[in-house]
């Protein structure tokens, strides 16, 4: 740092030893001196004697051009007001060569500062469980918007210290004037810019704040409704947050349309044309997304489900999670999270489970299919059945469970066992302990619940074609075959 100082310095002070003879066209050299043997002593000599003949220059032009200087009393005061200017134009260069460096010092204590309180309470940056940004990369960010900002002063600095110095000599006043309106200019254009934006600003002020009012109103009344605290007839709570969310999105885009010829620039056609390019963006990019938005809003109106309902969507069971204008998230028994995009649910077959659960309802019901032979009277299957649904837990007794005699095949029945139950949550344990107890109940009545199987393997030489004299020994194997089968059926079960 100290070496980037002494070059500014050295840059400053070489302008004003040679601003002088910007004005200056004639004048004597300077008495000689007799200079020590070194280079850099001639150098000195060298920039001293360019100094006074530019000095002695400039007292001729300006005694030739005021008739009022004709002394050389008059002569002398001039030459001392250059020498004065000079010597303020060298205290300014140097008061700013310690403002840069007592700034300079000053941004680096600070970043020491920084760092350390930075370590211990600075926090990595989180959303939800995504992590952006850990605590070294924030700290490494700020310190670069420091140094950005210290550069940015330093600039600033010198930047008014050039104007100041040109402001001290005649002939580079105008060129301080040029440079003080560019840095002067700006600043006035923004202040007088603001001041007559102040009724804009004031009438966009009133209309925000119209707005956000209005909006608090829409959220008590939602939000009295979602709890049942204000009923409206027609209108289930569970609609009260999609219509509020709706009402707001409207009102902010109503908003948008009135105080927008009150902003800076929306006449102009740049800002219209960003306008026209930005809409014509979105549309064309979020088509998908605006069709599951709209379906969203049509599946909430609709009210198939909500929030912790057992459904089924596209064969996939679960409990539902997560319900928005764009997916519906379910999650599995298996703790398996499923992702539907609204316009899948929308054209999906949905099965809900819950509403057979409410307390005006028999409740959901759960049913089981197995078959069993001819040969074991149906009243007993049916007292088996109905006594193993009866002993498992969650499942109602009033409706009592129930026998349905589905089919009847070439070597068994199909029954079919109904029982009721509200445990929605439940329904996985209630199935295994109901198949559980129906195995329990077969058992204990010495009943065997497999079905045997038969099949006949042919040799690899006869099984595209069959030879005449085969034929009898292969009929007498089927048919000894089927009666084997007739005598040993005696029942299969197919649990569902």
């Amino acid at each position: 740092m100290g070496g980037t100082i002494y070059r500014i310095f050295f840059v400053l002070l070489c302008g004003i030893l040679l601003l002088p003879g910007v004005f200056a066209q004639e004048g004597t050299a300077s008495p000689e001196v007799e200079p020590p043997d070194t280079s850099v002593l001639e150098a000195v000599e060298d920039s001293t004697a360019s100094i006074s003949t530019s000095v002695e220059k400039a007292l001729e032009k300006a005694v030739e051009e005021n008739p009022v200087i004709q002394t050389v009393e008059d002569a002398g005061e001039v030459r001392m007001g250059l020498w004065i200017r000079l010597g303020i134009a060298f205290g300014v260069v140097i008061l700013q060569i310690f403002i840069i460096w007592l700034v300079w010092q000053l941004f680096k204590v600070f970043a020491r500062r920084l760092v350390d309180y930075g370590k211990t309470r600075i926090k990595p940056l989180k959303i939800k469980k995504l992590k952006l940004l850990d605590t070294p990369q924030i700290l490494n960010m700020l310190l670069f918007f420091l140094r950005l900002l210290k550069y940015l002063v330093t600039f600033f600095q010198l930047f008014i210290t050039v104007p100041i110095v040109f402001s001290l000599f005649p002939a580079t006043e105008k060129l301080a004037s040029i440079l003080f309106g560019y840095i002067l200019t700006p600043f006035k254009n923004i202040l007088f810019g603001t001041i007559a934006y102040i009724p804009n600003l004031i009438t966009i002020g009133v209309i925000v704040f119209v707005t956000r009012y209005v909006i608090r109103g829409l959220k008590f009344f939602s939000t009295q409704i979602q709890r049942e605290k204000l009923a409206i007839p027609g209108f289930y709570p569970d609609w009260a947050s999609p219509t509020f969310n709706i009402l707001r999105v409207l009102l902010w885009a109503f908003t948008v349309a009135i105080i927008y010829p009150y902003l800076p620039g929306s006449e102009s056609r740049i800002f219209q044309g960003v306008s026209v390019f930005v809409g014509i963006i979105f549309s064309l990019g979020s088509s998908s997304a605006i069709g599951n938005l709209v379906a969203g809003l049509v599946v909430t109106y609709m009210r198939p489900f909500k929030i912790g309902d057992r459904i089924q969507i596209q064969g996939n069971t679960g409990i539902l999670v997560e319900k928005t204008l764009m997916v519906v998230r379910i999650k599995t028994h298996k703790n398996e999270y499923i992702t539907f995009p609204n316009l899948q649910v929308l054209s999906a077959s949905i099965i809900n489970y819950n509403t057979s659960s409410d307390e005006d309802e028999e409740g959901l019901v759960l049913y089981a299919e197995i078959t069993f032979g001819y040969g074991t009277p149906w009243k007993l299957v049916h007292e088996i059945l109905i006594e193993a649904a009866s002993k498992t837990e969650h499942v109602l007794q009033s409706p009592r469970p129930f026998v349905l005699q589905t089919a009847l095949d070439d070597f068994y029945c199909h029954y079919q066992i109904n029982c009721f139950t509200k445990e929605i949550d439940r329904i996985p344990s209630i199935y295994s302990e109901l198949f559980q107890n129906i195995q329990d109940g077969f058992h204990a009545q010495g009943l065997d619940m497999t079905a045997p199987h038969f099949r006949i393997n042919l040799p690899p030489e006869s099984a595209m074609y069959t030879p005449p004299e085969d034929l009898k020994s292969v009929a007498a194997a089927v048919k000894r075959t089927g009666k084997k089968k007739t005598d040993t059926k005696k029942g299969s079960t197919d649990l569902r």
